[in-house]
């Protein structure tokens, strides 16, 4: 859907809330899976695992990103320069790039998985029901890989309402079939931990699915023309694009996985508040993710029509919205998110006022991180993808782990040189600290790029 023909604000809203709905389903999913581990399965250890399962989750869709922000690039200039058959082709082999890179997320996933486990300070129960977990979810990795690079292909063409279809089943049968298999409801089996990467993985496959239906209804009207399987150039454009950003947001991950672990070193209590804080968080995601979309697209199919100022207008707007709603988030965290914990885990425990002690600490941030996410967002849609992941590196490894590791811990051991140095021992409130600079630096390096205009002149 070529979106030149609309207003800015129309483009905006047509884009943006199928996302908004597609992204509240997603973390429907993360939800439901805490709120089951925490009212039906005992101890903590389940609740410190599903938060190592979730960084998990989301490492995983990230693999894709490698080819789903180059082919989300591309599409969109070609849709804006009214070029169907080549996105349609750019679509086809942003899908063939991404089983390549299926068969490698599935050997990181079976060789990985116990290693990945110790590496991150789990240990114990914990450990045992999170890698049991990511062995059970290795099946659902080929849905994944369609399910995001799929959505990635018809979101640059304009087509937000598929994801959103593809994440309503995902969530639909994730939380029936889990809830059932966990408790053990009517005819079903009591299956307690399994149960929950069972219904993962079979939601996965429902959504995939859907987006395979949609790609083959809008490929079949560009049949494919006879060539080799890989058309070389072309995946070579996807991957100058794809790879940066792809390593931009693996670097985020692999940089949160580090901060996890320097958390998981505090304790249980602290591996438990972090992982309910990070979940009841994401809430104030949302906006930031829906308008981060429709920023890409806009600034990707206004560049591929030549028009810098419709790409720069439709950046701010979708700026100010996630900025306003992001900020009204960050009110309800800030006054009511010990209540929310409360709903999690059933109690007003340790674990609960603790993860409102953090969302207090992390409602700072919520301006910062909506001009960081949108920003970010439309220099990838336009292929300005380079500079993003410097600044990702700035941040994460300047800022945010030297921070955690000097405020959460009372001493920190330099490696090779046997020197102790003291730090604040502050726990993991210490460590939220450091994510928030963390954010705000960034928000205000993602900000200087844009205005200074280099992402409107980039080649792709």
């Amino acid at each position: 859907m070529t979106l030149a023909n609309q207003s800015t604000t129309r483009a905006m809203l047509v884009l943006a809330l199928p996302v908004l709905g597609e992204e509240s389903l997603n973390l429907l999913v993360g939800y439901t899976d805490f709120v089951l581990a925490g009212r039906f399965l005992r101890g903590t250890e389940p609740l410190a695992a599903m938060g190592l399962v979730n960084y998990f989750l989301w490492l995983l869709p990230s693999l894709f990103s490698l080819v789903s922000i180059g082919g989300l690039a591309l599409v969109a200039r070609f849709v804006g320069a009214g070029q169907h058959g080549s996105a349609a082709h750019a679509t086809r082999q942003a899908l063939r790039l991404g089983l390549l890179v299926t068969g490698v997320a599935l050997l990181v996933v079976v060789l990985g998985g116990i290693p990945f486990v110790r590496g991150m300070g789990l240990s114990g129960e914990a450990a045992r029901l999170a890698t049991r977990y990511i062995w059970m979810l290795a099946p659902a990795i080929p849905a994944i890989m369609l399910e995001q690079v799929g959505s990635a292909c018809l979101r640059g063409a304009g087509d937000t309402v598929s994801g959103m279809l593809a994440r309503a089943a995902v969530n639909l049968v994730n939380m029936s079939l889990s809830a059932a298999l966990v408790t053990g409801f009517g005819p079903f089996p009591h299956l307690g931990w399994d149960g929950l990467a069972i219904g993962t993985t079979v939601g996965h496959w429902c959504g995939a699915a859907i987006i395979a239906w949609r790609l083959r209804s809008r490929l079949a009207k560009h049949p494919a023309a006879p060539a080799t399987w890989l058309d070389r150039p072309l995946v070579g454009r996807i991957l100058r694009v794809g790879l940066p950003g792809g390593f931009d947001v693996l670097a985020v991950i692999g940089c949160h996985l580090v901060y996890v672990a320097i958390i998981n070193r505090v304790g249980d209590l602290a591996q438990a508040a972090h992982a309910l804080g990070v979940q009841i968080e994401a809430m104030s995601y949302l906006p930031g993710s829906a308008f981060q979309v429709a920023a890409a697209t806009l600034a990707g199919q206004a560049l591929g029509a030549a028009d810098t100022r419709r790409a720069t207008r439709g950046v701010l707007l979708c700026v100010g919205s996630a900025t306003t709603i992001m900020c009204l988030a960050g009110v309800v965290m800030f006054f009511g998110g010990e209540n929310i914990a409360v709903l999690f885990t059933g109690q007003r425990d340790e674990v609960a006022v603790l993860t409102g002690e953090l969302l207090r600490i992390v409602a700072w941030s919520c301006p910062a991180l909506a001009v960081l996410t949108v920003t970010s967002g439309a220099l990838r849609g336009s292929g300005d993808t380079t500079w993003p992941l410097a600044i990702t590196f700035m941040g994460l490894v300047g800022i945010r782990i030297p921070g955690a590791l000097w405020l959460a811990w009372d001493e920190i051991t330099l490696p090779l040189v046997e020197l102790a140095l003291p730090g604040w021992g502050l726990g993991v409130t210490g460590a939220w600290w450091a994510m928030v600079a963390d954010v705000s630096v960034r928000s205000v390096l993602v900000g200087g790029r844009f205005w200074q205009g280099g992402w409107q002149k980039v080649r792709v």
